[in-house]
């Protein structure tokens, strides 16, 4: 699951930031809680990544983000999720608790033995 930014959105309130920062770290525990957990964490801003592209022999370092868009990954999640709907449920519960939006997306499986 990752929880996207929106460039040039108001920053919240230093009060409302204190409750999100909250709501995480309980959602956090509570998917420790389940078993679900894997890993998570937060990004800096877009405006400070630097984007390694391959052309033909060379290497091309641009600063910025790959793709020129107004909503960047601002963090992320990766949960342990039987299926989709157990994944859209703790995405569910992971969007309420930092107040933005939050994409699912699984791992690509390797073919089992």
């Amino acid at each position: 699951m990752s929880v996207f930014m929106v460039e040039g959105a108001p920053m919240p309130s230093e009060e409302r930031m204190k409750e999100m920062f909250a709501a995480v770290d309980a959602f956090n525990e509570e998917v420790k809680a389940a078993g679900a957990w894997v890993f998570a964490g937060g990004l800096h801003p877009a405006d400070v990544s630097t984007t390694v592209r391959h052309e033909g022999d060379d290497l091309v370092l641009t600063d910025g983000p790959f793709a020129e868009s107004k909503e960047h990954v601002g963090g992320f999640w990766v949960i342990k999720a039987p299926d989709l709907d157990a994944a859209l449920a703790w995405a569910k519960k992971g969007a309420k608790a930092c107040g933005g939006a939050v994409e699912v997306r699984p791992f690509q499986d390797d073919a089992e033995d």
